[in-house]
């Protein structure tokens, strides 16, 4: 046998494991087995004591016939502690009183005897035995209770633990070793041999290298092991194949992430472009009237938007104002939000598109001026048809599409301050007099392009000097904070309460607060605002 090698085997961790494993069941066997042996023999050693003593009691009970009264009787007996081995006694009547007593005082009584039948007792250190003989085995009417030396039986009993115990560590020893050796062919070297392979096929994989020729696949085994070999090779050319099918699908991914990038690209280009003209269609510059200021802000949730503004001054010379939110978002909306514009501005100001009248009972004044008021607010009626012409458009030729618009269209006349307004469902305006007290321009019919001949009801409001008119989308009281809460619409009225100078000063003051709250968090609507604000010092016409 070779002794190196069975101290390197003893170094691994499976080897030790399982060598400790065996030597524990062997020990653990051999002390179930000799707990029992143990107690028999300890109970063979006091049953001849008892014996021994039994003999010698019974000897002397028989020499004892002619003994007439209890105080004979306890000096005959106090001859039995010439003996060694009895080391003292008590003799009871049989009513439980003691006669006498001599030598050591028993631990086992009277009350143990005759209530619960206990005719042996061994003290806690083992030294000393007591046992009890009835007045049946010494044939006198009494009880005799022995207290006997047992120390002799405690040194036997410690040298039969210590052949025992020997016994069983030789045993367990060279199960041990016989376990060990056997280790090597039938657990150990099919194991090191199938982790050798395993580190062959992590290089073959990892450098993607041909497989190598495995050791395990050329023994076969019919248990356990030889299961986990067949299982090793069966895995190994599972993920070979799998890493094959992924390089195959790599290149396919390759050129798939190709194709998507060129069409990301030229997506990305397009969008641009469109966000380019979707911004030539906003006013690049707003009107300059005499006692009037125009300010707006537009920033789309993604490169082209649904949300507009326009201000455009009539042919009479009347402002046209609107503000529109087209429902969804994207290039869906952009192009329904280009259509609104466009119809807006030529329903407003031509009287006629593709032979489609503005309107038979009302037509549209000629350019001239109007001078009256009766006249502006016939031509501002009007322009305004411009809303209901621009529904049945969109009803007749798009309803299948189900795009639709909130919308706010006004016409201003700036001598005079007076706005006549359609609002076709979208967020109410406000407007802030010069003392500042607010008022909302509340829907006066439904989304545009919602149902076919749907009634817009026209209403007005004079624009006094100082007074300020706001209007924006829904982008802005649904603007949401990183925690996720609302801006709403009651934040935006506690900033219109607040000072400010000029509509281009209250559109900076509302974007300040408005970022400030939105924070880092994803915008998710386009924004749009539109303020219009009479110089305090103007004069009505």
């Amino acid at each position: 046998m070779n002794l190196k090698w069975l101290l390197t085997l003893q170094t691994g961790h499976l080897s030790r494991r399982i060598v400790l494993w065996v030597f524990v069941s062997v020990i653990a066997i051999e002390t179930i087995i000799f707990v029992p042996s143990y107690h028999n023999r300890k109970n063979e050693l006091l049953d001849q004591i008892r014996e021994i003593s039994t003999a010698k009691i019974t000897m002397m009970m028989k020499l004892a016939h002619q003994i007439k009264t209890n105080e004979e009787l306890m000096k005959h007996l106090e001859q039995l502690e010439m003996d060694p081995h009895i080391l003292g006694g008590t003799i009871y009547q049989p009513d439980g009183e003691m006669i006498g007593q001599f030598g050591e005082f028993p631990d086992l009584t009277i009350s143990q005897v005759f209530d619960m039948g206990v005719k042996n007792f061994v003290s806690v250190d083992g030294t000393r035995y007591d046992s009890a003989w009835m007045a049946e085995i010494l044939q006198h009417n009494c009880t005799l209770i022995i207290r006997q030396d047992a120390t002799s039986v405690k040194k036997e009993l410690l040298a039969y633990f210590l052949r025992i115990a020997g016994l069983v560590v030789i045993i367990s020893f060279f199960v041990t070793i016989g376990a060990l050796i056997a280790l090597k062919p039938i657990v150990i070297t099919p194991i090191l041999r199938l982790r050798g392979d395993l580190i062959n096929a992590g290089e073959a994989i990892k450098k993607d290298r041909e497989p190598p020729d495995f050791y395990a696949s050329s023994i076969e085994r019919k248990d356990e092991l030889g299961e986990v070999i067949s299982a090793f090779i069966k895995m190994y050319k599972q993920i070979v194949g799998a890493i094959n099918e992924r390089k195959r699908a790599e290149g396919s991914l390759q050129e798939s992430l190709r194709q998507v990038e060129a069409y990301s690209k030229a997506l990305k280009k397009e969008l641009e472009q469109g966000r380019h003209m979707q911004a030539n269609f906003l006013p690049d510059r707003l009107p300059r009237k005499a006692g009037w200021e125009f300010a707006a802000f537009f920033k789309p949730a993604r490169q082209v938007s649904g949300d507009f503004y326009d201000v455009f001054e009539l042919p009479s010379g009347q402002i046209g104002m609107v503000i529109a939110d087209v429902c969804d978002k994207g290039v869906g909306a952009a192009l329904f939000m280009a259509l609104f514009r466009s119809l807006i501005r030529v329903f407003s100001g031509q009287t006629e598109l593709k032979g489609l009248k503005l309107s038979g009972e009302n037509p549209i004044p000629d350019s001239t001026r109007p001078t009256t008021k009766a006249d502006k607010s016939e031509y501002h009626s009007s322009a305004l048809e411009a809303v209901r012409m621009t529904n049945n458009y969109i009803v007749q030729n798009h309803d299948k599409l189900s795009m639709f618009a909130t919308l706010f269209f006004g016409v201003l006349c700036p001598d005079t301050g007076l706005l006549t307004y359609v609002s076709g469902g979208h967020e109410p305006l406000f407007v802030i007099g010069s003392s500042g007290r607010m008022k909302r321009l509340t829907h006066t019919g439904p989304a545009v392009g919602l149902i076919a001949d749907a009634t817009f009801r026209m209403e007005q409001i004079h624009l006094e000097p100082g007074a300020t008119l706001l209007g924006y989308t829904d982008g802005v009281t649904d603007a949401r904070s990183s925690e996720g809460s609302l801006f709403g619409r009651k934040q935006l009225e506690i900033l219109l309460n607040e000072t400010f100078s000029s509509a281009g000063g209250l559109i900076e003051h509302i974007k300040s607060k408005l970022f400030t709250f939105t924070g880092d968090a994803a915008q998710e609507d386009d924004i749009t605002l539109l303020a219009v604000q009479r110089s305090p010092e103007a004069i009505d016409k």
